[in-house]
């Protein structure tokens, strides 16, 4: 039975990386569907993604054989089914427009996630889960109890399998602790008028000051807030006949698709860290 998998992989640049992947996957009886690479002449890296289909190939023979190959150049790999769903946790808080947009795409078929929980420290949206047949776990935050709080988070996203972890608007500051833990594998999205307009309304914020352009920033999520490896990011106009409403409604609508985008690629395994930066095949 033919099984499409997904090869990404990152190592220091030399002469016949490519010609290496390609002729192993040939040896392995593979048939590449899609390929692209980069080579980042600051780094001296190499990274690359390969779709590839192989026919009766069993899953751990091939693991081995990959990871053989990887020895030979110092490679970071990761091999994953292409039929494969990522498991996915959403946390949010009030503001539901990303959760509402996610949950809407998965159940279209538009994103390769298997969404297992949401997590929130409001009451929200559990009949919006519910009626996506999603477990909603309410879990309050103070300052008091945010250390328990965060370790139940982290209890559910383990017991769920969680690869990903999506912050859709979740508007709590991770410790450095559970920032640490989800390296690599959690996402938020905010406004891009970060650092200009901090903490409250900051759109209200924007608007005072006559903004021209609004947008989103989709990232990794790292104890440095908001400052880790950029996925994706987009932008929309904005002129003086923009009511706060007006420019609330376009970031939004911005912030949710710049969301999806990035959950996508992710899930896709497209995406490829880069030290502070990442590498996006799209």
């Amino acid at each position: 039975m033919t099984q499409a998998y997904i090869l990404t992989l990152s190592c220091p640049d030399r002469l016949g990386l490519v010609h290496a992947v390609s002729g192993f996957l040939l040896e392995q009886g593979g048939n590449i569907e899609e390929a692209a690479q980069y080579n980042d002449t600051v780094t001296g890296l190499f990274f690359m993604r390969v779709q590839f289909a192989c026919d009766g190939k069993d899953p751990a023979a091939l693991k081995a054989s990959v990871a053989e190959l990887a020895d030979q150049y110092q490679m970071q790999w990761s091999l994953h089914s292409k039929a494969e769903r990522m498991k996915t946790v959403i946390m949010v808080s009030k503001e539901g427009h990303c959760l509402n947009d996610l949950l809407f795409r998965w159940k279209s078929g538009l994103l390769p996630i298997e969404i297992k929980a949401i997590l929130s420290n409001h009451r929200e949206f559990y009949q919006l889960a519910a009626s996506y047949n999603i477990p909603f776990h309410h879990i309050p935050v103070t300052a008091a109890t945010k250390a328990q709080a965060e370790e139940r988070q982290y209890e559910i996203i383990q017991e769920e399998g969680a690869e990903l972890v999506v912050l859709a608007r979740y508007m709590q500051v991770l410790s450095n602790d559970l920032c640490k833990k989800l390296s690599g594998r959690a996402i938020n999205i905010h406004h891009s008028f970060l650092p200009s307009f901090k903490g409250a309304k900051p759109y209200y914020q924007a608007h005072d000051r006559g903004v021209k352009l609004i947008g989103a920033t989709a990232h990794y999520v790292t104890a440095d807030l908001d400052e880790g490896p950029i996925i994706e990011q987009d932008v929309a106009r904005a002129d003086h006949t923009d009511t706060v409403e007006d420019l609330t409604a376009r970031g939004r609508d911005t912030e949710s698709q710049v969301l999806a985008r990035a959950v996508k690629w992710h899930s896709e395994r497209r995406v490829i860290l880069n030290g502070h930066k990442t590498v996006v095949f799209r």
